[in-house]
């Protein structure tokens, strides 16, 4: 194995494990929280509907805060910034579980916010920087498996908890495996930082945060919080005219937060679009599927838990053929070919029904969590490979940024689209089966929308070579 000249061969082989848990606590606090929402609810004297402002405030403050996570690295070094964001997160999980009322628990998952908004940047953009370019497809593979575990081991394992247990667990396990985290973040975390000190942003900083928050705050009201048309747009237009704001101050000064100059890399600027568009599907999954399990095939919630773990082991087993694949075939073809075939998959779910046998349907599920492993890999891994020096750092937190939207914005239609289809028969079992139909079929196309971008790419972009540049 060829070892980083940065890292000890014991570093270079533990780092990786110790990223990995830490995107696995972040990853699976992400969902976990949702099947409890209403044990919480009773045990702290609230309507359940008004709950949703538990996940809402994590959310808003990791989109807010993940911009900054590239120049803090940078400036107070990756060691100390790392062990920090893995502190806050274990002691906002403790203050969660020790919450009384609604807004203390609101405040601590504030906190928690704060540190996932910084361990997973930062973590990605240490193995950016400790790996060289021909370890980097097998690294990424490895780390982003925990992204592919934690929302679908969440709703499981939180229901789990809170049926023999209690909801307070969903936020104590993380305790154990924050503290160790943090012990080995000490002794195996690389110190990197800019030998150059760069003078922050905090006029860009307010102008993408804000833009940021309003278009989140937007597409969580398509969803969970029912907000009017009339707010949805103003915060739709708002967003959009800080996010030009920004862009235009961006171009005449010397240090943006992210600098134009990323998008004359022509494997970051397609890598980045083409997560935009391929996440407004696969970012759906997580959400979709349990409910299709639950709701529209009427398994119990243990049942559509365990279904899942198919998907789950596919996506894990893929891990090992993605470089041989990418080395093999070149990202251009795979990731063209790879998010047609995403987009068929996630088509297929719309064939489901009470008669469909119950293998068939976890060769479904296995086949969708393979092509959806490779899917992550290939196209984080071409988005940040070409990326060198300052541009390391930036590039990373854009595409944390673009990831966490995405989502959201997959989420958000997809919830939409559910809910517009179904109008009116949401208690006959047909037209219910009918929209969840119409809901895939819509999803998977969005997600076919990227292949056009992939195929933007060059036949040898994404080889370890010097960058390219448009």
């Amino acid at each position: 194995m060829e070892v980083s000249r940065t890292l000890d061969p014991n570093t270079a082989r533990l780092l990786p494990w110790l990223i990995a848990v830490a995107f696995f606590m972040q990853s699976l606090d992400a969902t976990i929280l949702n099947v409890a929402l209403p044990a919480m609810a009773h045990d702290l004297g609230q309507n359940p509907l008004r709950m949703q402002s538990v996940v809402i405030a994590y959310i808003l403050t990791v989109a807010a805060l993940i911009p900054t996570s590239g120049w803090i690295a940078d400036r107070f070094g990756s060691r100390r910034v790392f062990c920090i964001a893995i502190a806050l997160f274990t002691l906002g999980s403790l203050f969660c579980a020790l919450s009384e009322s609604l807004s203390a628990l609101i405040v601590s998952r504030v906190i928690q916010g704060f540190g996932g908004a910084l361990m997973v940047p930062v973590g990605r953009l240490t193995i950016l920087r400790a790996f060289p370019r021909s370890e980097l497809v097998r690294v990424m593979s490895f780390v982003t498996v925990p992204a592919l575990i934690g929302p679908l081991a969440g709703p499981t394992v939180g229901g789990w908890l809170v049926e023999y247990l209690s909801w307070h667990w969903i936020f104590l396990i993380n305790l154990p495996i924050g503290v160790i985290g943090c012990m080995l973040s000490a002794r195996l975390m690389p110190d990197f930082r800019r030998e150059r000190r760069q003078r922050f942003d905090g006029a860009g900083f307010v102008l993408f945060s804000a833009a940021t928050l309003s278009l989140s705050l937007a597409l969580e009201g398509l969803g969970d919080m029912h907000l009017s048309g009339p707010r949805v747009v103003l915060l739709l237009v708002a967003g959009l005219g800080c996010l030009a704001a920004y862009w235009l101050r961006a171009l005449r000064i010397d240090e943006p937060l992210f600098s134009p100059t990323l998008f004359r890399i022509r494997t970051f600027t397609v890598g980045i679009i083409g997560n935009l568009f391929a996440r407004l599907g696969n970012g759906a999954l997580p959400f979709l599927i349990p409910l299709l399990l639950q709701v529209g095939l009427g398994f119990s919630p243990s049942r559509a838990g365990l279904s899942m773990i198919p998907m789950t082991l596919a996506a894990m087993l893929a891990k090992p053929l993605v470089r041989p694949l990418l080395d093999r075939v070149g990202y251009r073809r795979t990731l063209v070919a790879n998010t047609l075939l995403l987009g068929a998959l996630i088509m297929s779910l719309g064939l489901l029904g009470p008669a469909t046998p119950y293998w068939l349907l976890l060769l479904q599920l296995s086949a969708l969590g393979l092509v959806n492993s490779l899917q992550f890999t290939a196209m984080n891994t071409i988005t940040l490979i070409d990326l060198e020096g300052d541009n390391a750092a930036s590039g990373n937190s854009l595409l944390a940024v673009v990831m966490q939207l995405s989502i959201g914005m997959g989420v958000a239609s997809s919830a939409a689209l559910l809910g517009g289809f179904s109008a009116g028969g949401e208690g006959d079992a047909r037209t219910v089966l009918d929209a969840f139909a119409a809901t895939f079929l819509a999803v998977g196309a969005m997600a076919m929308l990227a292949s056009m971008i992939f195929f933007q790419l060059h036949p040898g972009d994404g080889r370890t070579r010097p960058r390219r540049r448009r």
